[in-house]
């Protein structure tokens, strides 16, 4: 008697294994043909690699749902204290311990706490994570998960939630360190952000940024909750999931942070002379709206990134170690810097209010020097020296309320309704240009922003968005005066008439997204002619 799928005498193989085959390479092609699955996002996955301090890992770290064993612990009606001892100063972050003594003690730890753990969850017959080595010790890209993590910032907002909680108690999260008495103190009015001490690793007696965040954030929530007080996150996904971090309660107005701070600065020139008696080549010094620059940004940290101190402090004329040998004048004029005054500026040219036309503006390096009038509009340095600093604020006010503003363009019936442009007209119909309404629409943009105000100096500066090298003027030259045709290409640096064009409009366009006309379709700007 033979088996089902055996081959007979005559070397036949029977329908029934013909037909588990098919259903076998079927099976197999859709599994291969199936698409991969997602990666599971999350912002709770911390690798457990605390033996590197000790040498290489033997083996690879382990992923650990941190939210997934908090959320376990709950149901057993426990709490943080389950996995971390509890200390005069808070919670241990270590696992079980609060310091490492030797490589085989801790690995000891996770190994007898975590596996008898799993074990005793799984004897009650609830869900357990493994046992097995290579269950734990295996690449965070083999779980199928990623990593969503993401920084809080502690901004203007949820500062003032803080203050206003705490009832203006700064001296719960602010200190500084007494290096003689070795210990903490408060110091009002030099309460500085916490990163300008804890930085991303520990250094001898100051513990790094995460586990500060963590031993002075969580301990306050947790003893807020103990005393049933409404209180902030105690897991990762509270702080850090992205998702949640947009569930944040918002202040939208925010009030101003007390810390005597100034309302206006006279900030002196970094210039010097060329000659000692080239007193005259130094440039002019700013008055700066400090007050008004707070309400621009949510952290002080936007500008002062390193410490709450005047920026000559770190950044001197000369340069010093404590500024990474930056100088004043550099710090405040780099373009691709948070901090810096021009690159804050550049980027609110990004804005598509404003990048349509400033995307085609050549930058001019160094730049025109009316342009750094617009700032530098005080006094001289020499001038400076003999003056308080209560007078030098006065003229700081006086200053910043003297500076000119301007905020629209000509007038309407001098602004031109619309313009034909005739470039291509043996084969289109030319072009009707709205132009009126092109540039009632940009000044409409920059109505209400002061930066736009004070360094559009003149009604026809708006105009050189589209006129970028022609004088500020109610009449710039056209187009053509400058951009030739394909027979006659007047400067190599410049493109032709009819690229001229394109790139203009398309640009600016792209750049302020606007969809329509789309760039793709000829035909919605340029009609076809049908006679001649």
């Amino acid at each position: 008697m033979m088996h089902k799928g055996s081959k007979t005498r005559s070397g036949r193989v029977s329908t029934a294994a013909v037909l588990a085959l098919i259903f076998f390479a079927f099976g197999s092609l859709v599994r291969a043909s199936a698409p991969p699955q997602e990666p599971e996002q999350r912002a709770d996955i911390i690798m457990i690699d605390d033996l590197k301090a000790f040498g290489d890992l033997e083996r690879p770290a382990v992923p650990f749902l941190h939210s997934k064993h908090t959320e376990a612990v709950e149901k057993q009606n426990q709490d943080c204290k389950t996995c971390h001892i509890e200390t005069e100063k808070g919670l241990s972050y270590k696992f079980k311990r609060t310091a490492d003594a030797d490589k085989a003690t801790a690995m000891q730890i996770y190994h007898d706490e975590c596996i008898a753990c799993h074990k005793s969850t799984a004897e009650s017959g609830r869900e357990a994570g493994p046992v097995a080595c290579g269950d734990c010790h295996r690449q965070n890209d083999k779980m199928n998960l990623v990593s969503n993590w993401q920084a809080i910032d502690l901004d203007s907002s949820l500062h003032y939630r803080h203050v206003k909680a705490n009832d203006k108690k700064c001296e719960l999260c602010h200190h500084e360190y007494d290096k003689d008495a070795k210990k903490l103190f408060y110091a009002k009015g030099k309460e500085g952000a916490c990163v300008y001490c804890h930085q991303a690793q520990s250094v001898e007696n100051r513990i790094s940024n995460r586990l500060a965040s963590h031993q002075a954030c969580i301990t306050c929530h947790r003893q807020r909750l103990a005393q049933n007080r409404s209180a902030g996150p105690v897991n990762c996904l509270g702080c850090h999931d992205p998702v949640e971090q947009q569930m944040i309660e918002k202040v939208t107005d925010v009030p101003r942070l007390e810390r005597n701070q100034p309302d206006v600065v006279l900030v002196k020139s970094a210039h010097q002379p060329s000659t000692p008696n080239d007193l005259m080549g130094r440039m002019q010094s700013v008055p700066f709206d400090h007050k008004a620059h707070e309400r621009y940004n949510n952290s002080c940290k936007v500008c002062h990134h390193a410490a709450l101190d005047a920026c000559v402090s770190c950044h001197s004329l000369e340069g010093q170690k404590e500024g990474n040998f930056i100088k004043l004048e550099r710090a405040m004029h780099i373009l691709d810097k948070n901090a810096s005054c021009v690159g804050c500026h550049s980027r609110q040219q990004a804005a598509a209010e404003c990048a349509g036309c400033h995307k085609s503006i050549p930058q001019q390096v160094p730049m025109p020097e009316d342009t750094c009038r617009v700032c530098h509009r005080g006094l001289v340095p020499r001038d400076l020296a003999p003056l308080d600093a209560d007078m030098r604020t006065m003229i700081a006010g006086e200053l910043l309320q003297s500076r000119p503003r301007v905020s629209g363009t000509y007038a309407e019936e001098d602004i031109p309704e619309k313009v034909a442009i005739k470039t291509l007209v043996d084969q289109f119909d030319a072009v009707s240009l709205p132009h009126r309404k092109i540039v009632l629409k940009l000044a409409q943009n920059i109505k209400e922003n002061p930066l736009a105000g004070y360094f559009h100096r003149d009604p026809g500066t708006l105009c050189q968005g589209c006129h970028h090298r022609s004088p500020e003027s109610l009449k710039p030259p056209a187009c053509n005066s400058c951009h030739g045709t394909v027979r006659e290409i007047k400067e190599a640096d410049k493109p032709i008439l009819t690229a001229a064009y394109h790139q203009q409009c398309m640009s600016c366009h792209q750049a302020m997204g606007i969809q329509k006309p789309d760039s793709r379709d000829c035909t919605a700007c340029h009609k076809k002619r049908i006679n001649g």
